[in-house]
């Protein structure tokens, strides 16, 4: 009996789907199906995608074969809807490679899935197809991840210092050139200066006061002096498409005792994290490391009860998420987060937060190597930007 020819799917849009970007490293805003065949105990990669970009595709797709769906016309023609199409023809290729079964990654449409069960194809999940290799970061990945934590930190630095060296009017409202400064007004500054960087932007989190108190809360209105400001930014690079992640908090003029003794608590439990990132360490491992510092400094670890009082303060989110192509990618520094890897790139970013005055929160980018981990981050972690 012949052995059992099994392949490898995946497909989408490589411009809204990361792993298949990663994988194919060519951008392309149509669907396209990668399918990698048996080939004498090796792989040979097939990209399915439009006529028009076949060209560029062979020119530049990681990939050992071009071809358009046109030239896997299954018997009864293909639909003129392109989605539909590509994965017809897939399932077309596939079918005369003599494949009966494959293997897709988890990010599949299920489209693709219906026309191989077609085709008599049998289609089996894999979820961790590709996670760990995507999650080693090659040189060329930490270098751009490198760059783009740079000019974050370049955008956070401009950021913290214009809400530090505004000026305090009636009721503590910070103004710069005589108008109000907004979370709305800093986080536009912010867009602008990431474009001139070449970047694009999230709504960047601008959160002052109690609004901070909700660690995903972007903030709005009226910042006020006395009062900590969470600035977390994280841009992508137009260019090389990886992501910058960076957090500050900022405090204008005099800092209450409770926010600067949340700030050094946070800091020591970053510091903790960061020393915990190693291969074969986990996830849950490393997030044990920082609350159990903020434990022992008197604060508290999850989210508050209906009826905490607002002075409840306490860390309530995990330590950190990998990140890439994605601004989240796997691993979760978490409960239950899995061994880290050589070539991980995570950030580490403690907070603590209150509801009656707002919340603190530092967060840096570490790549994971072989004794440790190396910490791309260079910003001073106090709270006064002058």
């Amino acid at each position: 009996m012949p052995e059992e020819q099994i392949a490898n799917i995946c497909g989408g849009v490589p411009a809204t789907n990361d792993t298949l970007y990663w994988r194919i490293r060519f951008m392309v805003g149509d669907p396209v199906a990668l399918i990698e065949l048996p080939d004498s105990g090796k792989t040979r990669s097939v990209l399915i995608l439009r006529d028009i970009e076949m060209q560029r595709a062979r020119t530049s797709a990681r990939v050992d074969q071009v071809g358009c769906p046109a030239d896997f016309t299954p018997e009864g023609g293909l639909s003129g809807d392109r989605e539909t199409a590509t994965a017809q023809a897939a399932a077309e290729c596939l079918r005369r490679a003599g494949v009966t079964k494959v293997v897709g990654e988890r990010s599949l449409p299920l489209i693709f899935a219906e026309f191989l069960q077609r085709a008599g194809i049998s289609v089996k999940c894999e979820t961790n197809l590709w996670v760990a290799e995507r999650r080693q970061k090659s040189e060329e990945e930490i270098e751009h991840l490198r760059a783009a934590q740079d000019v974050t930190e370049q955008v956070i630095r401009f950021a913290c210092e214009r809400i530090a060296q505004a000026e305090a009017r009636s009721g503590g409202v910070l103004y710069h050139e005589n108008e109000p400064l907004t979370s709305e007004r800093v986080r536009m500054a912010v867009d602008h200066r990431l474009m001139d960087y070449g970047f694009t932007n999230p709504t960047s989190i601008i959160a002052g006061g109690p609004t901070g108190a909700d660690c995903h809360d972007v903030g709005l209105g009226a910042l006020l002096t006395g009062q900590p400001v969470i600035v977390d930014i994280f841009p992508r690079s137009r260019d090389t498409l990886y992501w910058g992640d960076c957090t500050r908090t900022v405090v204008h003029g005099d800092i209450p005792d409770a926010i600067e003794a949340m700030n050094q608590t946070v800091r020591k439990a970053k510091a903790a994290g960061v020393s915990a990132a190693a291969p074969d360490v986990t996830g849950e491992d490393v997030h044990r490391a920082t609350t159990q510092v903020i434990k022992e400094e008197g604060y508290a670890v999850g989210l508050p009860a209906e009826d905490a009082p607002d002075t409840y303060c306490a860390m309530t989110h995990g330590t950190g998420h990998g990140v890439g192509l994605n601004i989240h990618e796997p691993p979760l520094l978490d409960m239950k987060g899995p061994e880290l890897l050589v070539g991980d790139v995570l950030t580490v970013e403690p907070g603590l937060y209150r509801r009656d005055m707002g919340g603190v929160r530092v967060e840096d980018m570490v790549v994971v190597t072989k004794d440790g981990c190396i910490n791309l981050n260079k910003l001073p972690e106090g709270l006064t930007w002058k």
